[in-house]
């Protein structure tokens, strides 16, 4: 089974592994790349056999919101369910979907097609309050267990958000608060902020980390170790590439999110990507495992990782990918790892390195 582990130094858990909604349902913003609702349940039902009790979705994930919401009401007290706000809502209340419009008046365009209504994403009050409200409606729940800033907004004082965020926790609404896709002097004016005002303070970051996309360690993970903060990590296998069904010089496999999302495949053809993948098969060959899994451990391993969310399209991924809760990499192993993606840091922690750790 999948141990849990704390989230900072808070009283909230995570299982090691959570299960990502992104993948889950019809989701117009990120192209056709997820599961349908019969192959959704298997997923869901296999993550829980497996010990997975924490949930990641968002309101810009197209029919998730609705499919997880439906998939866990019998275990609602038993799971920890997460989503995020700040961009307008993919699909209604309904459930019908598309991009187009939201039934709880939460996304898609004005009237005439222009832009959503200023209310309908950002991190303003009244921005916060209606994206809580609606995912709410959507995930069939009164309680969200973490809500995930998803990006920060530098057109409304963090001071704002906050004070929002902690009226939704004084309420019941939300359990706790997280911050993702910040810059690392924002992360600290929140956490500062919310210390000097009294505010239910972020307990954690979710930001990507895998073996090719290693540059949160400059300033975001040395962030959330220096204010004890837990780390979610979301695309550990940098969308798919590191699952170790890419070759170099071949075309992608027909229907892999990197056949869709080619320019992003490109942009990772380097010799270095190509040396990482090599280290990873070689291992995989030695443990008998998944690529994939040796990749998921390689980040389970790091600090203050609380858990990596793994999406997934079918029950057989999911399957792979529970392969590296089992997974113990030895230090050699790591080690050859981390030389192969260490990469080229530059000023100022190549200044700083010099004389002490950063």
């Amino acid at each position: 089974m999948i141990g849990r582990r704390a989230v900072g130094r808070s009283g909230l858990r995570f299982s090691a592994l959570s299960l990502g909604g992104m993948t889950l349902g019809h989701n117009a913003a990120f192209g056709a790349i997820g599961a349908d609702a019969t192959e959704a349940a298997r997923i869901v039902a296999r993550a829980l056999d497996a010990g997975i009790d924490t949930f990641d979705t968002a309101n810009v994930y197209g029919e998730s919101e609705h499919l997880l919401g439906r998939l866990l009401a019998s275990r609602r007290d038993d799971v920890v369910l997460c989503t995020k706000v700040r961009f307008p809502t993919a699909v209604p209340d309904s459930g019908a979907g598309g991009a187009g419009g939201a039934g709880d008046g939460s996304g898609g365009g004005a009237a005439g097609g222009g832009p959503p209504p200023a209310s309908s994403y950002g991190l303003s009050r009244g921005a916060v309050l209606r994206a809580v409200e609606g995912s709410l409606r959507r995930l069939g729940t009164d309680y969200l267990d973490v809500l995930w800033l998803h990006m920060q907004d530098r057109s409304v004082p963090i001071a704002e958000t906050l004070a929002t965020t902690d009226t939704l926790v004084r309420q019941g609404k939300v359990r706790y608060v997280g911050l993702s896709n910040f810059m690392a002097y924002r992360v600290a004016e929140a956490v500062c902020v919310a210390g000097a005002r009294g505010y239910e303070a972020p307990v954690g970051l979710q930001l990507p980390w895998s073996a090719v996309g290693r540059g949160v360690e400059r300033e975001l993970v040395p962030a959330a170790r220096h204010f004890e903060l837990g780390v979610a990590v979301y695309s550990p296998l940098a969308r798919g590439l590191l699952s170790g069904k890419y070759e170099r010089g071949r075309e992608p496999v027909d229907g892999s999110r990197l056949a869709l999302w080619k320019e992003e495949l490109a942009g990772h053809d380097t010799d270095r990507t190509w040396a990482v993948l090599a280290a990873l098969r070689g291992i995989a060959a030695d443990h008998r495992v998944p690529v994939a899994a040796v990749a998921l451990a390689w980040v389970l391993a790091r600090r203050p990782v609380a858990s990596v969310i793994v999406g997934v399209r079918t029950a057989e991924q999911l399957e792979q990918n529970l392969a590296a809760a089992r997974l113990r990499l030895s230090r050699e192993e790591t080690a050859r790892i981390d030389a192969v993606s260490e990469p080229d840091w530059d000023y100022p922690e190549s200044f700083i390195g010099r004389f002490e750790a950063w």
